[in-house]
């Protein structure tokens, strides 16, 4: 007799915690429907004036206009796109906070060996932003060359008294620079910055010679004159920038490297959400803006997307690792 109150009992509770269950998921589901409510961050972990702000500023005005809420840049730079990173990957799993991140962070577990966020596991790979290939860019006024051939034969005539800036140690433009130092048998002296932005500008200022840069963020610079473009390091030469040579025309084929750009969410956030923000991405890139603003700056239009970015993220760990591993590169 005693059974039957039992039974009853947990039934009740059972269905009280079904109810919860579907009021829970009907909430989320709403919540996805109704994104966004507020304004929308997008971390980016990098000073302003980089080759991210190049490709973030003008995207997130196309998706504030698209969404009708405001998508914020948010810069937080430091310790090579690092500490950004770590940010974004502790923030709300909302859909009010995305990371856009780049090469580096494909770089820095090699270079980085105690990283307070996984980018394989703390984050949902949502699509590539862009991609460009690293341009050589030196002072005008102190490195007197027009063709890379001309710039290997003054470094291999001044061994170690050129110096190259950087992002900051483990980025791109860092181990571009080994990369290249190693398959042209040259030194120069590696002087690392936090971030793109005052890289560019201490180069344009001539207290640095030369850089390995990604030419999204060197393009304005390159058609104002501020900084001379020696060759790009692609197989083939890039879009709206078809005079300048590839590495391959200077006589260094191997040296290929490309800067590129991707989304991410905090692990955790809706795949409803995940999945509207990739269809607000596909319709701004469809847009005249970004189509003419990312051609203007060398990129193409960009396909991959979640599964297939995050695959691509993985295939260029493994390559930079091995990188980082035959260049000898530390951190300084």
């Amino acid at each position: 007799m005693t059974v039957i109150p039992f039974l009853c009992r947990a039934v009740a509770r059972g269905a009280v915690a079904a109810v919860a269950l579907l009021a829970a998921f009907g909430a989320a589901a709403q919540g996805a429907a109704g994104w966004p409510t507020k304004p929308v961050t997008i971390v980016v972990p990098f000073p302003a004036g980089g080759g991210t702000d190049a490709f973030a500023r003008p995207l997130s005005a196309q998706l504030t206009k698209q969404l009708g809420k405001q998508v914020i840049i948010d810069n937080k730079g430091g310790a090579g796109g690092t500490l950004g990173a770590g940010i974004a990957a502790k923030a709300a799993p909302d859909g009010y906070t995305w990371f856009m991140g780049a090469v580096h962070h494909a770089i820095a577990p090699s270079m980085y060996p105690k990283l307070d966020y996984n980018l394989q596991t703390d984050f949902i790979p949502v699509a590539l932003i862009s991609s460009v290939p690293q341009v050589i860019v030196v002072n005008p006024g102190k490195v007197k060359v027009n063709t890379l051939p001309e710039l290997v034969a003054l470094l291999k005539a001044n061994p170690g008294k050129l110096n190259y800036a950087s992002a900051g140690n483990g980025t791109s433009h860092h181990l571009a620079g080994e990369l290249f130092k190693q398959q042209t048998n040259t030194f120069i002296t590696h002087i690392p910055y936090r971030g793109a932005g005052p890289a560019l500008q201490d180069l344009i200022a001539g207290q640095v010679d030369l850089m390995f840069d990604g030419l999204g963020s060197s393009a304005t610079h390159i058609r104002s004159g501020r900084i001379k473009p020696i060759a790009v390091a692609a197989p083939k030469r890039a879009p709206g920038f078809g005079e300048i040579p590839t590495s391959a025309e200077g006589g260094v084929p191997s040296y290929v490297v490309a800067t590129w750009y991707g989304l991410w969410a905090p692990k955790g956030t809706p795949k409803e959400i995940v999945d509207r923000m990739n269809a607000e991405l596909a319709k701004a890139f469809a847009s005249d803006e970004i189509k003419n603003g990312w051609n203007s700056i060398g990129s193409d239009i960009p396909t991959l997307t979640g599964p297939a970015f995050g695959a691509f993220v993985d295939a260029e760990t493994k390559r930079w690792a091995e990188v980082v591993k035959a260049s000898g590169a530390k951190l300084e």
